[in-house]
């Protein structure tokens, strides 16, 4: 019994890894006001809290000035929204393909590496995807940040899974 609950568990994972891609793929469909969050940031964010503080944050992302003089305060903040979206989606499809993968492989690190590899290759194809949309442009920073959020995931699995054999 407790062999056919890991077995559904596993394929979970890999149901949950392709849910993510369908997402990520109609995100990527979508141009860039299609998905602004400025409006409903400006919402939630009135008061524009943290604006002093925030404002001493400047550097450059894909050649671009990051700022809240270059982008505004909404714009900013939205950037890092963005970020923090394209890392998590990522995050949580390397440690769902890490895991929906691990007993299929059965080698730790060989399924760490081909689900690593296989969260960067469809961010790669990802940012592809965006270059044939209108209004967005493909940044090969989105992959590395991406394959970022995968491999943070999958390391932390490792870890995880090392430590519970202990």
């Amino acid at each position: 019994m407790a062999k056919g609950n890991n077995t559904s568990n596993r394929n979970l994972y890999i149901w949950l890894g392709l849910l993510v891609m369908v997402i990520l793929f109609f995100s990527s469909s979508q141009t860039y006001e299609q998905q602004s969050q400025i409006s409903f940031l400006s919402r939630v964010l009135s008061g524009q809290p943290f604006a002093e503080t925030l404002s001493g944050i400047q550097f450059n992302y894909a050649g671009s000035p990051v700022s809240m003089e270059a982008k505004g305060y909404f714009g900013f903040v939205e950037f890092f929204v963005r970020k923090g979206a394209h890392f998590l989606t990522y995050f949580i499809l390397g440690g769902a393909g890490f895991l929906g993968l691990q007993y299929r492989i059965n080698q730790m690190a060989l399924t760490g590496l081909v689900s690593w590899l296989a969260a960067t290759g469809y961010a790669a194809l990802d940012e592809y995807h965006q270059m044939l949309t209108g209004g967005r442009s493909p940044l090969f920073q989105d992959v590395i940040l991406d394959s970022i959020g995968a491999a943070t995931a999958i390391i932390l699995c490792i870890i995880v899974m090392l430590w519970r054999r202990r």
